[in-house]
Order: C-alpha cells, then sequence, then structure tokens
C-alpha cells in the first residue's frame, strides 16, 4: 500500500517545493527543516493508522479520557541523508524509540548500477512493533529493501511505515514488489525518471550533501 500525500494542495507541496528549489537549497539549515517539517507532517498523517486505547488525564478539576498509543514505534533511518525526516517524525513521536541503519553505494560499475552495502545497524528489538523507516529518496528501492532486511535481524514487525519525501515510480514498485504486506509506504512526491546512474529526476539532488555538505 502506498500514500502519495503531496500534489493535493498542502503544506507538503510548499515544503517540497522548496527542497527541489536550487536557490533554496543553497541554505542547508533551511533544507534540513524542510525535511523535518515533511517528517512531522508524515508522523501526524501515519499517527491516524497506529492502534490507540482509552487513557485518562488527571487536570486541575478532575479526570478528562482521551485515547493514548496503545505502544510506542520504533523510528528509524538511514544514514545520514535520513537523519533530518527521522528528527521531523521524532519530534511528535517523543517517546519512541530508535534505530540507525547505515546503507551506501559501492563498486559502481560502467553500466551505471552498483551495489548496495549495509554496514551498521543499531536498533532495540522489533519484535511485534511498530517500525517507521526514514529516508528522503527512494530511487531505486534496494536501500530501503535492505535496511528492512537488517531491521529483521531484531525481531519481526507488527507493521513498517515507510518515509520518503520523494520516489522514482521505479523505486516505489521495486518497493511494493520486495516489501512484505505489513508494510505501508508514504511518500510526498512522486516522479517518474530514473536515470542509467539512479538519480531521481526532476527529483532535488542528492539529499545528504544538501543538507550536510559534500563527501569524498
Amino acid at each position: 500500500m502506498a500514500n502519495i500525500l503531496g500534489g493535493k494542495g498542502s503544506l507538503f507541496d510548499q515544503f517540497l517545493g522548496e527542497l527541489r528549489n536550487v536557490d533554496v537549497q543553497n541554505d542547508r539549515m533551511r533544507f534540513r527543516r524542510n525535511l523535518e517539517r515533511i517528517g512531522e507532517l508524515m508522523a501526524y498523517e501515519l499517527s491516524k493508522e497506529l492502534d490507540w486505547k482509552t487513557g485518562v488525564v488527571t487536570t486541575p478539576l478532575g479526570e478528562a479520557e482521551l485515547p493514548v498509543l496503545s505502544d510506542q514505534p520504533v523510528v528509524a533511518t538511514i544514514l545520514r541523508a535520513g537523519l533530518p525526516m527521522h528528527q521531523g517524525v521524532l519530534n511528535y513521536f517523543d517517546h519512541a524509540d530508535n534505530c540507525f541503519i547505515s546503507a551506501y553505494r559501492m563498486n559502481h560499475k560502467k553500466d551505471g548500477s552498483f551495489d548496495i552495502k549495509v554496514e551498521y545497524l543499531s536498533s532495540p528489538s522489533v519484535e511485534g512493533r511498530t517500525v517507521i523507516l526514514c529516508d528522503p529518496m527512494l530511487a531505486t528501492g534496494g536501500s530501503m529493501v535492505l535496511a528492512h532486511k537488517a531491521l529483521l535481524r531484531r525481531g519481526t514487525p507488527k507493521h513498517v511505515h515507510v518515509l520518503a519525501a520523494i520516489a522514482s515510480r521505479e523505486g516505489l514498485e521495486y518497493c511494493q514488489r520486495h516489501l512484505p504486506k505489513n508494510c505501508t509506504i508514504w511518500i510526498a512526491g512522486l516522479d517518474e525518471e530514473l536515470t542509467a546512474q539512479s538519480y531521481i529526476v526532476p527529483g532535488l539532488g542528492d539529499a545528504g550533501d544538501l543538507a550536510y555538505g559534500s563527501k569524498e
């Protein structure tokens, strides 16, 4: 299942437009903040799909019943580009546990293809829990599928919500084919083109470099 949240006239479109804009991208702090705000909005939207129970809060004048989360989620991200979205989700699920996954492209080939290596995983048990997995760009979908596979080393989640600011059509379809049925994909923008070097067009460029500076 996939939910496309942008393109309907909402704050998703404003923040996504600024992320794509080459003039606004010169401001790294604003770029990170826009990714963070998209994470916040996505956290709000997906919160409607979580399990809630009735809780009681004591006020100065009595008691009030209201819904409270049945269980806190695990918020996970793929380093390093996913950190701003991760923070946005964490701003709203502030009692959540956290998971960090290192995945990167390696062995670049002449035809533009490459291998993806998952090198590091820091995570609590996810057995029977809801996981929110963030990465701003869903290009080929390979990193996301491998990150999900890495999560399974810590147990079998009850449900996984995959969050991306922008996805390519190819990457979205790849994830839909290779992720299990207990995964829901949330994206702000969907682009049709993916280059031979696996860059999304029009996309926004390299989210990690724009957020934190270029790397060697």
